[in-house]
């Protein structure tokens, strides 16, 4: 029993050890693999028309963030304040900029905080906005159903991007680079 033990601690031990670069790479990369185009698309349809519409949001990203206000205004934009188009570009550039920096590991914990308030938000909007309130949308924890769209998946995104917060992009990212290159620049 005790060969078991030491088994277990050395092989655990050396998984740990591992971890403390690997772990923030996963994260990283399961954040690439399930989020990155899905907001890079949802993204991109908020964006104007010509190299202006980056600076013009879509009457879309209007309809997307503010649904309710939108249907009031007839859908015509001159309607909506400096506010809302403000908004809207900031959510739009949101979308672009942060699972950027995420998945190249630069300002890592600052762009995951700046995620896990989009992803809040996203979620006020599906559900008072959008009228996501079904149960199979909508869902409940602690329940038998795993899958729904809002309180289930957007808990687990929450988690991961919570997981960046607090361990940062790791040594493989350019967060680790840049300080790497500081530490080694003479003062």
């Amino acid at each position: 029993m005790a060969r078991f033990l030491a088994l277990h601690d050395t092989l655990f031990d050396r998984v740990e050890h591992a971890g403390a670069w690997l772990y923030p790479l996963v994260a990283r990369a399961v954040f690439a693999a399930t989020l990155l185009v899905y907001y890079w698309h949802a993204g991109l349809t908020k964006l104007g028309d010509g190299v202006l519409g980056l600076f013009r949001p879509s009457v879309g990203a209007y309809a997307q963030i503010f649904p309710r206000q939108m249907e009031a205004a007839m859908y015509d934009i001159s309607q909506l304040s400096a506010w809302h188009w403000l908004v809207a570009l900031a959510g739009t550039w949101a979308e672009l900029l942060l699972p950027a920096l995420i998945v190249l590991g630069l300002a890592t914990r600052l762009a995951a905080v700046g995620m896990i308030g989009f992803v809040v938000i996203q979620s006020l909007v599906d559900v008072r906005g959008h009228g996501m309130t079904d149960a199979d949308t909508l869902g409940a924890w602690f329940d038998r159903f795993p899958d729904a769209a809002i309180l289930d998946q957007r808990l687990f995104w929450l988690f991961l991007l919570g997981y960046l917060v607090l361990r940062g992009g790791g040594a493989l990212s350019l967060d680790a680079a840049l300080r790497r290159r500081r530490a080694g620049a003479p003062g």
